[in-house]
């Protein structure tokens, strides 16, 4: 086996499927490795397994071997960061040439006419865009389905990949592409990264271009990235906050002390016991490398939990009048969230105080630790089925009791890390969550780079594995 548990082949080379985004971007840029040729790998994979997981709502086949040609023949090749990765893209911004729908059958037919400033990023980078990747309605909720196809989890078909970045996380899970574009409102990047197993960054408010529907869920949402190695989640991040280098995740730094708190924001909902004994595994391997942990509860209140909940309200009415949406067509469960949305805008809930005051709360918590820990979720991924068509209170009952860890920091504008710290009974993941003071997201990498020294993970699902003897088998 190899470090990731996947199985290495006894004879020949190492597949070009499964190699990590750094490993591939330092063989096309001194010529070992083709973009095309890396590019139609992943493209194989991807039609031998997307069927099972719907991860997709377009594979951009003939126009991704153009752009992977390109690459291969551009001048600079040799000092672009991700030469020849492929990668995939959210469907809620835009990718010139290809039609945006924020997962909703009322959106513009239209093609976009150019890149968002992060694909923009990406691309200049050297990466090649082969897909567009699945979101439920708006962005909306922690499940990815839609009437033309449920997401499902890579580690475990029965299970949603989460939400919104849902159809990302699947197809980094399945060896799809070595990293996917996603972005976060109130949990979607670290919500499927906790359920498939992969590690992510939510930056703080500025660091990287947002941009996202109408006004970035009044600047709660951030793009980013999910990944399989540290490595490369944080050549990724460097990409989208425009850094060069990347943050460096193995130099020596100092011990920190670091809070932990598994208390849920949600009154009368807690983690369950492989979620806290998760916590409580990489608690002692901070305290066996040195770091100091003290238990302590953040100033979550119940004003900071509404002042999120009234933003993600705003947003559904704020995202379907930028993209000229008819409610009528909305699936009926955004039609509700929508139309409560508007009577949040109209009684003036979405309040800057609000927003301030709970920054100004976290900066004071900050002022004697380094970094927060807590748990993400409280129990394994909700079942992957047709949320769309159930109701706006069913949809919404289930997030809440899932997920009630992850909105506070994007109110606050706090960078967040999740990462995975074992596996359930039954082999689903398990993960943590490590929040940070604004501009902490070279320290959430450190910390995170040293965990995954410790506490090593699978990089893909197993049946889905392409390192595997057994990928390609039924799921």
């Amino acid at each position: 086996m190899d470090a990731s548990g996947g199985l290495v082949p006894a004879h020949g080379p190492v597949p070009v499927v499964g190699l990590p985004a750094t490993e591939i971007a330092a063989r096309v840029r001194s010529g070992e490795l083709s973009a095309v040729d890396v590019v139609r790998a992943h493209l194989d994979h991807i039609a031998a397994v997307d069927a099972r997981i719907g991860a997709f709502r377009v594979v951009r086949t003939e126009a991704a071997l153009e752009e992977a040609a390109a690459v291969d023949s551009a001048p600079g090749r040799g000092s672009l960061p991700l030469a020849g990765v492929p990668i995939a893209i959210k469907d809620n911004v835009a990718v010139a040439g290809e039609v945006r729908t924020d997962g909703s059958a009322a959106a513009s037919p239209e093609p976009q006419a150019e890149d968002h400033p992060v694909v923009v990023r990406l691309r200049a980078a050297g990466a090649v865009v082969v897909g567009i990747t699945r979101v439920p309605e708006l962005c909306l909720y922690g499940a990815t389905d839609d009437p033309a196809a449920v997401s499902r989890n890579p580690w475990d078909t029965a299970r949603s990949p989460a939400g919104s970045s849902g159809g990302s996380a699947a197809a980094v899970a399945a060896g799809c592409v070595p990293i996917a574009h996603g972005n976060d409102g109130m949990g979607s990047l670290r919500l499927p990264a906790a359920a498939c197993g992969l590690v992510t960054l939510k930056p703080g408010l500025g660091v990287v271009p947002a941009g996202i529907g109408a006004d970035s869920w009044s600047d709660m949402a951030e793009n980013g990235v999910l990944a399989s190695t540290v490595a490369d989640l944080a050549l990724a991040h460097a990409v989208l906050a425009g850094e060069e280098p990347a943050p460096s995740i193995d130099q020596a730094r100092p011990p920190l002390r670091i809070a932990v708190s598994t208390r849920s924001p949600v009154p009368g909902l807690r983690a369950d016991a492989p979620a806290r004994a998760a916590v409580e595994a990489v608690v002692a391997q901070l305290v066996a490398a040195g770091h100091t942990v003290v238990r302590r509860d953040p100033p979550i209140s119940i004003g900071a939990a509404m002042g999120a909940l009234a933003r993600w309200m705003a947003g559904a009415e704020d995202d379907a009048e930028h993209l000229g949406l008819d409610r009528q067509e909305l699936q009926p469960r955004s039609r509700t969230h929508a139309r409560i949305g508007r009577m949040v805008r109209r009684a003036g809930l979405v309040r800057p105080r609000t927003q301030e005051r709970f920054r100004e709360q976290m900066a004071a918590f900050f002022q004697d630790v380094d970094l927060l820990l807590s748990p993400v979720t409280t129990g394994p991924p909700l079942a992957a089925r047709p949320w769309h068509e159930r109701s706006f209170t069913a949809n919404v009952t289930a997030n809440a009791r899932w997920a009630p860890w992850t909105a506070a920091w994007n109110l606050a504008g706090l960078p967040a890390l999740v990462l995975p710290a074992g596996n359930r009974p039954g082999g689903l993941p398990l993960a943590v969550q490590f929040v940070g003071p604004a501009n902490a997201e070279t320290q959430l990498l450190w910390i995170a780079g040293q965990l995954e020294r410790r506490l090593p993970w699978r990089r893909y699902a197993p049946v889905f594995d392409p390192t595997s003897a057994l990928a390609g088998a039924p799921a």
